[in-house]
């Protein structure tokens, strides 16, 4: 018998497979089965061998990879060598790239490999493309710089494919290292005039981050306000702040848009722009937004919790938010709704 989440279940192959599977998809709640995975993890390599990641047998190859790839959500380093071992040997590899980017501690070791995977990517290949991104979206979760060379190459091979959305997949990870990427500019600079609008959205944000000159990229991302990427755009000018003044104007006009989500990310930039003078309209939106479609929530209780006392308006809400059994949490994830429940919390403590 091995116990997982405080049940005891049978042994067998099948059975561990199943379970481990299903605590991966469940990481919070797997808290609990961490040092029984762990266990499981090693038993299997104890009787089996180092590569039983490969093991020919399905259900004992796949029972290890899902007690793996759930210790590996969990940022256990224990899952290590056998997520180094898939990597190395290339057996189910993706199945390992999947989970590596939670092992933050271990990004010595795992960004030359997920780099070196990525290099050997061919882009003129549209079918590797979900391999490309789940590679990319690895690294930018490791956050290890050393990263930033082969993403850079990454965007230059997939922008000659013209593969967009793996381009601006890329150059999104890039952004995500800030000033310790700068060296990639050359490459970036260009592609803020890129035809494909994700690309140019893209590359303009990672121009903000990279470089930090607002001048530069308002203007840029005001022309971006009136496209299919304008979430994107008026995300990146909040973080911005106070030099993205002249973008106030048409933040204003999107917060009358017919579409709710358009609308939030309008008032989140509105307010993070411009403070308490826009807090009325701000807190009016957020809350319309909201009542319209409760997948908005995290989005809205993040810019509430920002506002400080500017969010008193919104208190009724965010305090019956708290009594409901089946909170409105984006994708009703556990994830999300412990960051609800945590933004819910910290405006109604304020005095």
């Amino acid at each position: 018998m091995v116990l997982i989440a405080g049940c005891l279940l049978p042994e067998d192959a099948y059975t561990s497979a199943a379970a481990a599977e299903a605590l991966g998809a469940l990481v919070p709640v797997s808290e609990p089965a961490r040092e029984a995975l762990a266990a499981y993890v090693e038993a299997c390599r104890a009787e089996h061998g180092p590569g039983v990641w490969a093991a020919r047998e399905r259900l004992v190859r796949r029972a290890h990879q899902e007690a793996v790839r759930a210790l590996a959500g969990l940022g256990d380093l224990r899952a290590l060598p056998c997520v180094l071992e898939a990597l190395d040997e290339g057996t189910d590899a993706w199945r390992a790239v999947q989970v590596a980017g939670h092992l933050g501690g271990a990004a010595g070791d795992l960004t030359p490999r997920l780099s070196k995977l990525l290099a050997e990517v061919d882009f003129s290949d549209a079918s590797q493309s979900m391999s490309a991104n789940a590679l990319v979206s690895a690294l930018r979760e490791l956050g290890d710089p050393a990263a930033v060379p082969a993403l850079t190459t990454a965007v230059v091979a997939a922008v000659r494919e013209e593969q967009w959305h793996t381009a601006a997949s890329a150059l999104k990870a890039l952004a995500s290292f800030g000033r310790e990427a700068a060296f990639a500019l050359d490459v970036v600079r260009p592609l803020a005039d890129a035809q494909d609008v994700t690309v140019r959205a893209a590359a303009t944000a990672a121009l903000w981050e990279l470089e930090g000159d607002a001048a530069g990229v308002v203007p840029r991302l005001v022309e971006l306000l009136d496209t299919h990427e304008n979430d994107e755009a008026a995300a990146v000018l909040g973080r911005i702040g106070q030099a993205a003044a002249p973008a106030l104007p048409r933040l204003r006009k999107m917060m009358a848009a017919g579409y709710e989500w358009t609308r939030v990310y309008a008032a989140t930039a509105l307010w993070d722009i411009g403070g308490d003078a826009e807090a009325p309209a701000v807190v009016e939106t957020l809350l319309t937004a909201w009542a319209e479609n409760d997948a908005t929530s995290n989005h809205v209780l993040a810019c509430l919790n920002r506002m400080g006392p500017a969010a008193r308006p919104a208190l009724p809400r965010v305090r019956e938010e708290l009594t409901h059994l089946r909170r409105s949490g984006r994708f009703r994830s556990i994830p999300h709704d412990e960051k609800l429940q945590s933004a819910c919390r910290s405006i109604t403590a304020r005095p």
